[in-house]
């Protein structure tokens, strides 16, 4: 049973200054949905019989900048949900000619009728606000969404074929909305999508691109992905994906290439990586189809890390995403296969691995690579030679122990002391280093100089002794820096 305490004060007194008017006004949509659930609404919504005009009246602080009867009210909450209450006027569609947007909106007369043109049941229920505090809130629930909700259930209102002719979108939302909230598609519904998943072409890019974004950042975004696969969706946002499907691997996979990129997906939604990271191992194989030569155990899918990568740019592309993401994806996709042995990969080709990806992606492309073992049915995600790779990239990214951190060179020492190019130069520069391995605070160029005419009123035995003595304190230095990196990730 949803309270009226549930309700922001920011919600309600928009409600009542509506009504005060003699207007109605219900609460609708997904925040509607949210309370039923015991969730927290993440926006409210509002609609009312009130005209957009006559609600810009009521509330002057608004904002009216669209074609659907929608009117923005910035409240001042400090509440983020409440900030904005969003307020249409109950309305109508007709005729849909381009599956988007309808041929004209109208006003409908009443609540039921506004309930009535909505996506799914679980979203058809309003919410009315009682003058009085202590009487109850009542729902209005025409088509049994209550129940839906407590089934687990995606419904479309009315006639599934006539929501859907509406506004194609409305599929992927319920694939959406059957992933987000763990439901399952009602039978009619789902036939209706597999009948007019074709419908989909006609939908803005930026649309599709928006609903998937919100599929694989679920915490089942690979049953959604699958579940676009099922229901037909999938050939249309994403083909290059399910080109892998029923595409045999070799003897380090026992998944087929589909199979497994819903597998690495898996993983990373269960660990909670980011989207770039779930993107790229749900497309770090899309170029194995047009790679594969040969059948069986044997086969071979050389460069496909190339050719996905390019097929994943395309991709990404067409969906309209961002620049910045593209080229994080698709980094992340053409080095997921780098190559690392304990044994046999060398500090520099570490750092030229780290230069090609970037500093800023390796531990991105790490979890691609832990997204991928999982994915092959392999049992560990993060093996000893990962966590050693680990170890090398923390290591090479280290600036160096040298007499380069110091705030002088061996130009100022021969300018200090007026000498020329010699031992004494390096010997002098190796006790400046200790000092400032040892109090960090005095690498400042005024302190240094005042050192370095020190030193050079010492003889050459004595600085030849302080040099070598700064030598084997820095050695300690250095081994204890890389024994406690190894401690870090559990190398030896």
């Amino acid at each position: 049973m949803i309270k009226v305490m549930q309700i922001p004060s920011e919600v309600k007194t928009v409600i009542n200054k509506l009504k005060k008017h003699d207007f109605e006004a219900f609460i609708v949509g997904g925040c509607v949905r949210d309370l039923l659930k015991g969730a927290e609404p993440k926006d409210w919504d509002i609609a009312t019989s009130a005209k957009p005009e006559e609600i810009q009246k009521v509330f002057p602080k608004s904002f009216y900048e669209n074609k659907f009867l929608t009117v923005t009210v910035q409240t001042g909450s400090k509440n983020e949900a409440a900030k904005e209450v969003e307020i249409t006027t109950y309305r109508s569609e007709s005729k849909y000619t381009d599956k988007r947007h309808p041929d004209e909106i109208a006003f409908a007369r009443n609540i039921q009728e506004d309930l009535a043109r909505r996506d799914f049941t679980i979203n058809a229920i309003a919410l009315d606000i009682p003058a009085v505090k202590s009487q109850d809130l009542k729902i209005i629930d025409p088509f049994f969404g209550q129940k839906d909700l407590k089934d687990g259930v995606i419904r479309a209102v009315g006639v599934a074929q006539d929501r859907f002719a509406e506004d194609a979108l409305r599929m992927m939302r319920a694939v959406r909305f059957a992933t987000t909230l763990g439901f399952d598609i009602e039978e009619k519904t789902a036939l209706a999508i597999k009948k007019n998943a074709g419908l989909l072409k006609d939908i803005s890019k930026e649309r599709v691109r928006d609903e998937l974004v919100k599929i694989i950042a679920a915490d089942r975004a690979a049953q959604g992905i699958e579940m676009l696969r099922f229901l037909g969706l999938l050939k249309y946002i994403m083909p290059e994906l399910e080109e892998g499907y029923g595409i045999g691997q070799n003897k380090h996979h026992i998944y087929e290439c589909y199979e497994h990129a819903l597998f690495s997906l898996k993983y990373a939604a269960e660990k909670k990586f980011n989207f770039h990271v779930r993107t790229a191992a749900l497309l770090h194989d899309i170029g194995k189809p047009k790679s594969k030569r040969g059948e069986g155990e044997n086969a071979t899918f050389y460069n496909h890390e190339m050719i996905g990568a390019k097929m994943t740019e395309q991709l990404l592309t067409r969906l309209r995403f961002s620049k910045k993401d593209i080229e994080k994806i698709t980094k992340l996709v053409r080095f997921h296969l780098f190559y690392y042995n304990v044994d046999e990969v060398t500090e520099s080709s570490v750092r030229r691995l780290v230069r090609q990806v970037g500093q800023e992606n390796m531990e991105e492309l790490l979890q691609v690579r832990m997204c991928d073992r999982i994915g092959s049915g392999v049992p560990k995600a993060e093996p000893y030679k990962l966590r050693h790779l680990k170890y090398v990239i923390d290591k090479v990214a280290q600036d160096p122990i040298s007499v380069k951190m110091l705030k002088v060179t061996g130009g100022d020492v021969m300018k200090f002391l007026g000498i020329q190019p010699g031992p004494k130069v390096g010997q002098i520069l190796d006790i400046l280093l200790s000092y400032v391995l040892e109090e960090p605070k005095n690498n400042k160029k005024d302190f240094l100089k005042k050192e370095i005419e020190k030193l050079g009123k010492f003889s050459e035995k004595t600085l030849a002794e302080l040099s070598a003595k700064a030598k084997k304190e820095r050695e300690k230095v250095v081994v204890k820096q890389d024994e406690m990196t190894k401690q870090k990730y559990w190398v030896s």
